[in-house]
């Protein structure tokens, strides 16, 4: 139901076009209208990203940035790639990356369009019949979005920040994973390395046991036994290959290449075991560090004011009111008569049958809901942080096992075995075991440091976040709230 009053009276003293405009600049002096930034907002996130992990970021928005990007790319692959220099070459080339900033842009111009005043509408309406002429003038002005404009503007730059949280946290992801890729890759290329090393050793012991067997020295079980040791390390060379292409492949979607660019370099074997790091309290960094947790406690903190929005217009969601002036001309019996009456005009809605409780009911629920949501995510934030470590500590301990203990014991087996079978202590079956067994040790231990590297890439993540991408949708509970019509 709506009602709309018209009054018409004496001419007013002032022009209503100058008091609306006077209006509309105070309400935007009020309100404190916000500018686009030069990087759409990039600034903040780069020096985040630049403290936390000591990389460089930008947003690509024109043709010359894009030229000196790829100027980078091409200066970073000019030498083998190591796990800094992907890192580094992801987050200014990975183009989801990208995207994350435009959607910090996109942010921006929320931001920016909810703190200006809305526009007036202006209408102008003519109608003549039989001698007579009537012309209306209306300028028309939202008033509650006036009245709400402050607080509109400042639940929208609390998502503007919590956009930011969100790009920080994307960067974070995307050199985590660039990581995780690089290190897998290069754990594939050092695995097919041995592998190929392996089957050389495995088809010189094949060929000799076959040449002992022409010559009556070899029994034709021996000769069965090596060369199926030669054909399973064969077999374990070819999936070694496959994973190093996949691998590799998985790495050139997280720095972003193809074309020319493809034919990369990677080192033959992962770095050496650095020194372990001790961390006394992890809780409490994960805590005060971990961005989509300051995220969550940003869209709290929005779906609170508009919760409060919500409240403040619960029985006023629309409320108009303009500035109208009418000319009339009528002839009657040879004699023109004229008017021009102005007044002014006001619609509101009336709360008869929803008087907001529908709206208010929905967003002490959405509110309720974040709030346990962010509990739940300080909990998990919490165990998180423990449980990385762990894992970090633990792979750390088994790597260093295999590097200081397991394979120098494997090299002794190894050349034992080797002197007592010329010397006819030990037959062929178990000269191949201990070689069957010492190759599956050596695989071991690449895929342990594999791990431990890994495992370090998500203890970091751990603390200042960016370590899944699973539940990043990017619209938070005040989005719920507002898409309800809350606030306007």
């Amino acid at each position: 139901m709506w009602l709309t009053i018209d009054s018409q009276s004496r001419p007013l003293p002032a022009l209503p076009w100058r008091r609306l405009i006077a209006s509309g600049a105070v309400a935007a002096l009020l309100s404190g209208c916000a500018t686009f930034t030069p990087d759409g907002g990039m600034k903040p996130v780069s020096a985040e990203v630049s403290a936390a992990i000591g990389k460089d970021t930008l947003k690509i928005a024109s043709s010359a940035e894009a030229s000196a990007v790829q100027s980078r790319v091409k200066a970073l692959l000019t030498k083998p790639l190591t796990a800094d220099g992907a890192v580094q070459l992801a987050l200014i080339n990975n183009r989801g990356l990208q995207a994350e900033y435009n959607a910090l842009g996109i942010s921006e111009a929320a931001f920016v369009e909810a703190s200006l005043p809305p526009n007036p509408v202006i209408g102008v309406e003519r109608l003549s019949a039989s001698g007579s002429l009537e012309i209306e003038r209306r300028v028309i002005a939202n008033i509650l979005a006036l009245l709400t404009l402050p607080a509109r503007s400042e639940i929208a730059r609390t998502q503007f920040e919590a956009a930011r949280q969100r790009a920080i946290e994307a960067t974070f992801r995307t050199a985590a994973e660039t990581r995780r890729a690089y290190y897998r890759a290069v754990a594939s290329r050092q695995t097919a390395s041995f592998l190929e090393q392996a089957r050389v050793s495995a088809d010189a012991a094949a060929d000799l046991t076959r040449k002992l067997g022409e010559t009556g020295a070899a029994k034709k079980l021996d000769q069965a036994r090596a060369s199926a040791f030669y054909a399973e390390v064969s077999n374990e060379l070819a999936q070694a290959r496959l994973n190093v292409g996949t691998d590799r492949e998985a790495l050139t979607r997280m720095l972003g290449l193809w074309g020319e660019n493809l034919d990369y370099k990677l080192p033959g074997q992962l770095p050496g075991m650095p020194r372990i790091q001790t961390a006394q309290q992890v809780e409490v960094d994960a805590i005060r560090k971990r961005v989509d947790l300051i995220t969550a406690r940003l869209e709290l903190d929005v779906t609170a004011k508009t919760l409060g929005l919500t409240e403040a217009t619960r029985f006023i969601s629309m409320l108009n009111g303009g500035w109208r002036g009418n000319y009339e001309r009528s002839t009657a019996d040879g004699v023109q008569e004229s008017s021009a009456p102005r007044g002014f005009e006001l619609e509101i809605q009336i709360p008869i049958f929803d008087g907001g409780e529908v709206n208010m009911r929905r967003s002490r629920e959405i509110y309720m809901q974040a709030v346990n949501r962010l509990m739940e995510k300080a909990v998990n934030v919490r165990s998180e942080a423990r449980a990385a470590y762990l894992t970090y500590r633990g792979s750390y301990d088994i790597a260093r096992q295999y590097q200081n203990s397991i394979l120098p014991l494997r090299q002794t087996i190894n050349e034992q075995a080797l002197l007592e079978y010329n010397g006819m202590l030990i037959d062929v079956f178990e000269l191949l075991t201990t070689a069957r067994e010492s190759i599956a040790t050596n695989i071991a231990a690449i895929v342990a440091k594999r791990n431990f590297f890994i495992a370090t890439v998500d203890f970091e993540t751990a603390i200042i976040g960016g370590g899944s991408a699973a539940g990043s949708s990017g619209e938070g509970p005040a989005k719920a709230v507002a898409a309800q019509g809350g606030g306007d």
